[in-house]
């Protein structure tokens, strides 16, 4: 279906919210409140956008034989415009290193748990042989002080 014939079941609603487009002119350059009538046109501009963009990806998929779009559909859409292409690139890269900043960070915390737990073990083990011996040390000192109060002697 051609996008255009899609774009009647948008008109009068806005898709994008009113502070995110309005914040999106004060970046270019407008003013801090723009006119309600400046941000719905900017909405129905980036509204027509995605769905075009969107649609040149559905149908580059489409001829591919598949029917999930996939990253190099869009790719393809953005050919004939080397800004937009070069966008689509970086943020496609970005991802890329944030997700293997994250199985990194993700492998590390695991060694870092283990790490802890095996720590954890060796304390207990530890301080359940301390304990035993504190407590015959403190048994023995506890007789060592009763044998001296039967007999009388003051240390």
């Amino acid at each position: 279906m051609e996008p255009r014939a899609r774009a009647g079941k948008n008109v009068g609603k806005m898709n994008f919210g009113h502070n995110e487009l309005a914040q999106l002119l004060y970046a270019h350059g407008d003013v801090k409140n723009p006119l309600p009538e400046t941000v719905r046109v900017l909405d129905e501009i980036l509204t027509d956008f995605m769905q075009s963009i969107a649609f040149e990806a559905t149908r580059a998929a489409h001829y591919s034989g598949r029917q999930k779009i996939k990253y190099e559909d869009f790719e393809f859409a953005f050919r004939k415009n080397p800004a937009f292409l070069g966008k689509v690139q970086e943020v496609f890269e970005k991802q890329k290193e944030i997700k293997k900043a994250r199985e990194i960070l993700r492998d590390g915390e695991d060694e870092i748990m283990q790490d802890a737990a095996e720590e954890e073990k060796r304390r207990d083990k530890t301080d359940v042989r301390t304990n035993r011996a504190e407590e015959q040390l403190g048994e023995a000192d506890d007789d060592d002080e009763a044998e001296a109060d039967a007999i009388g002697k003051k240390r």
